[in-house]
């Protein structure tokens, strides 16, 4: 009997026909599948790799240049402005800190209506705007001292909705040059994105006084006028920098580069003296008010070294205040203004006639009151008979100007007047020097031969004047005039004989003693010498517009010239008081006598002196004809 055992069998069942061929095959399959996968993921890394080799190796520049316009700033460090001084150290011009206030309209965000900055607000990253609330702008607004309106709209209050951040501006000034403790009220309100800057304010201490010198610089520290701008790079210096790293918020975080610091400018020390300078403005801006004149002008010349220790114009204008510059008030009438200068150029043609030969001292001219010359008629106010060359000065005399400069050839007396400047630029180094007209010789009839001898047909300016009195103060020569400060007079050239020019320079004194046509610029305990100039203005319709412009030139002491000065009063406007030496030769005497007191210069003359009124009218007046 066949027995059957319960237990289960341990034998492996037969495989399928053709199963395990199929398992190969899969498992062959799934090996496929890992090594693509594998390949794929290495030939990822590896375009990242080369990516970053390309980046980093050859694109460096690009991607250092997106990083530092995120998070890197090179600061700009201003340097300070030179001073400007006049010849005793008397500041000028100065550069005092102020503080500037700007913001990022690309970093604001301004909310609207009563919306306001939660207190735990955060940036969800580093290009979120800074959430700004109406309340603060309004703050703000006040703050500053502007509309509100106007500070939301530099702030990007104007931009739509589907503008770009892009297109905002990442720097805006909101108000500049404020004064420490406004600015400080500013920052202590604590508004995100508003920041502070350090900037140079250039401040005038004499005002409108040299404002004609000094000139101004406009809100970015650069010259405009004056040797602000003459001098701008040597008084501007050089700005440092510095590179640094800002969080968003504008604040540093780290230096990132060597600080190169600024180099401050230069000092320069004018030849101004501010003593001086303040008499003459005050004397020419006097006389210019009382004879409601249309202007003038003062230059005042140490007659030793060249220097101009005073030169002023009037109307002037307060340098301080940039906003509000008339620009006629802004004009350097003694530099670039023109005018015929009437009989103050006489000396030069009696001059140019003793030196020649043509004349001498005793030589006498016949006046007569008219002198008729090619359809023209010459005239005196008066006729003073026969003068000598002497006469012709003391009497202001346009006919014997006339005939002196007749008896010299043409070219003589037109080097005369081109060896002391005139026709020429001055060469002070001061910005819209005027060259004036001195037409060529070869081009003139007789008949402006005669009046460029009494001081028609002929243009000069005030410093023109000045710079060519300086052969009759310093024994015929000529020095170059200059608005720095020397240490040793420059050096001369000589126009004349020394002789020549002490014989002139006599003449010139009896001008202001009675007898001459200006007693008015005499000064107690002083000799004077000078010559008054009268001259009727040239118009579109020639000289019959009665406008004058009276003028005086002259120095002192005489018996060794310490000053030359010139005055010119432009269209006094007073009936019958528009002569040179009833309008222009008191302030002459004005600014000399407080000059020479101010420099210690000791008295020449008798300090009991009396000085005679001066003449009701003056003779050196161009008529009509």
């Amino acid at each position: 009997m066949k027995r059957f055992s319960t237990a289960p069998s341990t034998t492996r069942p037969a495989s399928p026909p053709g199963g395990r061929q199929r398992y190969v095959q899969q498992l062959k399959l799934e090996r496929w599948r890992v090594w693509l996968l594998i390949a794929g993921l290495l030939s990822l890394f590896g375009a990242l790799l080369v990516r970053g080799l390309y980046l980093q190796t050859y694109n460096e520049g690009f991607l250092q240049e997106q990083g530092d316009a995120r998070y890197t700033r090179t600061l700009r460090l201003e340097a300070d402005r030179g001073k400007i001084t006049d010849r005793n150290g008397e500041p000028l011009a100065i550069s005092t800190p102020v503080q500037s206030i700007w913001a990022s309209p690309r970093g604001i965000k301004l909310l609207t209506g009563d919306q306001t900055r939660p207190e735990d607000w955060e940036p969800a990253n580093e290009k979120d705007p800074v959430p700004v609330s109406r309340a603060e702008i309004a703050k703000l607004a006040k703050a500053l001292g502007m509309p509100t309106d106007e500070l939301a709209g530099k702030l990007g209050d104007t931009r739509k909705t589907d503008k770009p951040d892009a297109k905002l501006p990442d720097f805006v000034w909101l108000k500049r040059q404020m004064t420490p403790d406004d600015a400080k009220a500013v920052m202590a309100l604590n508004i995100p994105g508003i920041y502070s800057q350090t900037e140079y304010r250039r401040y005038y201490p004499a005002g409108e006084v040299m404002a004609h010198i000094v000139g101004y610089t406009d809100i970015d520290g650069r010259g405009q006028e004056g040797f602000e701008l003459t001098k701008n790079a040597m008084l501007e210096g050089k700005a440092g920098s510095r590179t640094v790293i800002r969080d968003r918020r504008g604040y540093i975080v780290e230096d990132i580069s060597t600080i190169v610091p600024p180099r401050d400018g230069e000092t320069l020390s004018l030849s101004i003296d501010s003593r001086i300078q303040y008499l003459a403005y005050r004397e020419l801006k006097a006389q210019v008010e009382a004879y409601h004149a249309a202007g003038g002008g003062i230059v005042v010349l140490d007659a030793r070294t060249g220097e101009v220790l005073a030169l002023a114009n009037a109307p002037s204008y307060n340098p301080n205040s940039r906003n509000k510059i008339d620009a006629a008030r802004k004009r350097n009438r003694a530099l670039t203004d023109l005018y015929e200068p009437g009989s103050t150029m006489k000396p030069f043609t009696i001059s140019a006639a003793l030196n020649s030969g043509s004349i001498k001292d005793t030589s006498s001219f016949t006046t007569g009151g008219q002198l008729p010359m090619a359809g023209y008629v010459i005239k005196d106010t008066h006729n003073y008979g026969t003068l000598t060359p002497e006469g012709i000065l003391v009497k202001s005399s346009n006919i014997g100007a006339a005939k002196v400069a007749l008896t010299m050839p043409r070219e003589v007396q037109w080097t005369m007047l081109n060896s002391v400047g005139f026709g020429q630029q001055p060469q002070t180094g001061f910005p819209g020097e005027a060259y004036g007209r001195l037409r060529p010789w070869k081009t003139w009839y007789p008949i402006e031969q005669a009046t460029i001898g009494y001081g028609y047909g002929i243009s000069v300016s005030l410093v023109q004047m000045a710079k060519a009195y300086q052969i009759f103060a310093t024994d015929g020569q000529l020095r170059p005039i200059t608005f720095t400060k020397q240490i040793a007079p420059l050096p001369g050239k000589q126009i004349i004989p020394a002789e020549l020019a002490q014989e002139v320079r006599g003449m010139l004194e009896k001008v202001t003693q009675p007898g001459g046509t200006a007693t008015r610029a005499q000064v107690v305990g002083y000799r004077i010498a000078g010559k008054t100039g009268t001259a009727l203005k040239q118009t579109a319709g020639g000289y019959g517009e009665r406008k004058y412009v009276a003028s005086f030139v002259g120095f002192a002491p005489v018996s060794d010239p310490r000053l030359i000065i010139a005055v010119m009063i432009d269209e006094p406007s007073v009936e019958k008081s528009y002569y040179g030496g009833m309008v222009s030769a008191p302030v002459f005497a004005n600014v000399v006598a407080g000059s020479l007191r101010l420099l210690g210069v000791p008295p020449d003359a008798p300090t009991t002196s009396i000085l005679l009124p001066g003449p009701t009218e003056d003779e050196d007046v161009k008529e009509e004809t």
